[in-house]
């Protein structure tokens, strides 16, 4: 949800789309069930993602310097 709040703080997504996807989030018991979510509300996420970047932070390899970690 906190990525969700963060769209909409960037302006990326409406009050009305933020409602709509937050609700159906907050009621669903599954993963499974959050993909059920309507097309018109998942372009609306896909598109935020974009804008902030979020697949390309996911595909990055992690830095070897991260959180202090220690590789032996």
């Amino acid at each position: 949800m906190k990525i969700i709040d963060e769209m909409l703080n960037l302006d990326l997504l409406t009050h009305e789309q933020h409602l709509q996807i937050s609700a159906w989030i907050a009621r669903s018991s599954t993963p499974d069930e959050i993909l059920q979510m309507p097309a018109p509300l998942w372009q609306a996420v896909e598109r935020a993602s974009q804008a902030m970047g979020i697949d390309e932070d996911l595909l990055r390899p992690p830095s070897l310097d991260a959180g202090g970690a220690i590789f032996v």
